[in-house]
């Protein structure tokens, strides 16, 4: 962008700062003109959003808080560097500071399209997060989006390039001010930049939630920009302790009345003051010896994929098994990342808008996990993985919470196929069917978490195992039929093995593929396929509604083991005609989804908002549709969603979800 035949000729009024403000003006227009593509893409979502020209006003000032953020440091730094002899080193550091910013800048945003379309949003705190396996990323990368990769590479090469001249070219021609003249202008320069980061004169400062003015999270992402997005993500980070008060206040006293009142918790003494929820939970099935448990943890299989749940017809060996077991017909996973769902499927623990417990450095060590009270009360304890356990801080939070033995690629013997993402589901099964036989052998009990991986992007997996359902071969459909493949095999080898009779399986996703939609909440990619089977479990289907966290609970019910444990999940094997609830962590929105008093087609949901408001929402599960109600959220029923999210968020914070707790009254009494 030329402004004029000389950069100085318009800017000259700006003296020290004519490259920071030609920054910020390519900037505007650079993001300007990627927000109005991403609208053209997305045109069928955002036409019916609301007013088009708006988005776009509001976009700008969302720029501007970006860029204002970004003008901080510089800004702030002018009069020490920005006169007399120093000049010639500001000049350099204006330039260096304005190009590294724009570079971040472009880069983040040429990325937007290919995250966006994983993700159905800008990216978030997830783009962070995965910066830490670059790796794992790269792979992915090379082998899934090669194209967008290069293409978006070769693109931020050459607006760098074209905007570092422009911005030399101003450089060298920055003029100084007196010591005077920046003192007497230097305030208002600050003030201007403070105006664009707070950019309102309410109590609070703008954020995201400010700029979603739309049902649709995609189209409220939209509106703002990938750079702004993801440096609040990493402030977000830094203060997710509390991160549940975005949606309100709420105190410890009613977070635990609220929390725990629900039909299946009440008969349970909650009498520890140090551990609140800690309670005994009596298995509801007598054993002589304790049933094994193996929970098969599948990579990204929602119902989207499930038959038999309205999904595409990719999983015939899953749904052979329906008639072994017993099976979920309402079961929702709590978050749409595999550590949200092995959080709630392992801890038994709620989501919160914080990272899961897997990565938080307070839950690394002594934290309650059905693996912590299995092996207190005997078990051998595994993990087994086809890639690397240290991904996404597994192998930590495993062998502090409970495993004593970790199985990953590195044990893995003579893989058949090696993707990006580790060894593929038939040699990871292979593997964990050999480990069940010797654990068998040694005659103690064990669990077993074993985790899919093949149905990942880029969707690899070796070639003759299955009749493809689509062409070309490496999409997610055909991904899914051949992870559903590799467990069928595993399946028929453990019908047939020693072990069966003695270990009870759980089938079930971490969350689904893409979490997308025109909703609020896209409840529909939270509806997840879950399976119980083996030993002596006769086939029935569970109408109840049901979260992730529930299953812990019943597993160790169905398993025969008498547990003291803080998780407060329910037991699924008791009083299922009692209505049940599903806990959705969307984003930064929180979710209480519960049955229609009334219809039974229809769900309720009591959406939290991360700006502090809430909403009323019905879900109708058979056409997919989730419609805002217009009445107001009474303060009784706000409160009850937020205790819901509140109180995991207060167990973790004060360490009151310990592994090492007894229900004694001795340690009680401590």
């Amino acid at each position: 962008m030329t402004i004029g035949n000389s950069p100085r000729s318009r800017l000259a009024f700006a003296g020290p700062y004519q490259v920071l403000l030609q920054m910020v003006l390519l900037a505007l227009v650079l993001l300007s003109i990627s927000r109005i593509g991403l609208m053209a893409w997305q045109w069928d979502r955002v036409e019916p959003a609301g007013s088009v020209p708006w988005m776009l006003l509001q976009g700008v000032r969302a720029d501007l808080i970006l860029l204002g953020l970004l003008l901080t440091i510089p800004i702030l730094t002018a009069p020490l560097f920005a006169i007399g002899r120093f000049a010639g080193f500001w000049r350099t550091f204006s330039l260096v500071w304005a190009a590294v910013a724009l570079t971040l800048v472009i880069f983040i945003e040429l990325s937007t399209p290919s995250f966006i379309a994983q993700y159905d949003i800008r990216p978030n705190r997830l783009y962070i997060e995965y910066l830490k396996y670059p790796k794992e990323v790269f792979a992915t990368l090379w082998n899934g989006f090669r194209v967008p990769l290069l293409v978006g590479s070769g693109v931020t090469l050459l607006l760098v390039w074209g905007a570092v001249r422009l911005l030399k070219r101003t450089a060298a021609e920055q003029s100084s001010w007196s010591n005077k003249k920046l003192w007497l202008s230097w305030p208002l320069v600050v003030f201007l930049v403070f105006a664009c980061v707070r950019s309102t004169t309410d109590h609070r400062p703008a954020n995201p939630a400010l700029f979603a003015i739309t049902p649709d999270a995609l189209v409220n992402s939209l509106i703002i920009n990938s750079g702004y997005s993801v440096i609040y993500a990493a402030y977000s980070m830094k203060h997710e302790a509390r991160s549940t008060e975005m949606y309100g206040k709420i105190s410890n006293e009613d977070t635990l009345k609220l929390g725990l009142d629900w039909p299946w918790l009440r008969g349970y003494q909650f009498s520890s003051s140090d551990m609140p929820t800690l309670h005994q939970q009596v298995a509801s099935v007598k054993r002589d010896k304790p049933l094994n448990i193996v929970i098969v943890l599948q990579e990204s299989l929602g119902a989207t994929f499930v038959q038999s749940l309205g999904g595409v017809p990719v999983t015939p060996e899953l749904e052979k098994l329906k008639a072994h077991g017993i099976w979920f017909d309402q079961l929702y996973a709590t978050g749409t990342r595999s550590v949200r769902g092995i959080e709630a499927v392992t801890a038994s623990f709620a989501p919160t808008p914080a990272q899961s417990v897997v990565k938080l450095s307070n839950a690394q060590n002594n934290f309650t996990t059905i693996a912590s009270e299995l092996k207190q009360a005997g078990y051998h304890t595994q993990f087994i993985y086809g890639g690397e356990a240290h991904f996404d801080n597994m192998r930590a939070f495993f062998t502090g919470n409970g495993v004593s033995q970790i199985v990953d690629i590195n044990q893995i013997k003579k893989p058949k196929f090696v993707g990006s993402w580790g060894a593929s589901d038939e040699d990871l099964f292979d593997t964990a069917h050999q480990q069940l036989l010797e654990l068998h052998q040694a005659g103690k009990p064990f669990f077993s978490l074993i985790f899919t991986s093949s149905n990942h992007e880029p969707f690899e997996f070796p070639d003759g195992r299955i009749e493809l359902h689509e062409q070309p071969k490496q999409t997610v459909n055909n991904a899914v039929k051949y992870a559903d493949w590799a467990m069928g095999q595993f399946f028929a080898k453990a019908m047939q093995s020693p072990y069966w009779q003695d270990t009870l399986f759980l089938v079930v996703a971490d969350h689904d593929n893409r979490v997308y939609g025109t909703n609020l909440i896209p409840v529909e990619k939270f509806r997840i396929p879950g399976l119980i089977l083996g030993a002596d479990v006769q086939p029935q289907q569970w109408d109840v509604l049901a979260s992730q966290i529930d299953l812990a609970p019943t597993l160790l019910s169905m398993a025969g083991v008498d547990t003291c444990h803080p998780m407060i999940g329910r037991d699924l094997t008791v009083n299922r005609d009692v209505p049940g609830r599903a806990l959705i962590q969307f984003d930064n929105y929180f979710a209480l989804m519960q049955n229609d008093a009334v219809n039974p087609a229809l769900k309720q949901l009591t959406i939290l908002k991360p700006d502090g408001s809430a909403a009323h929402a019905s879900y109708e599960q058979a056409t997919k549709t989730l419609t805002l109600a217009s009445s107001e959220v009474s303060a009784q029923e706000k409160q009850r969603a937020l205790a819901q999210v509140a109180l995991p968020s207060y167990l973790y914070r004060e360490g009151k979800y310990r592994a090492d707790a007894s229900c004694t009254p001795a340690v009680e009494a401590n």
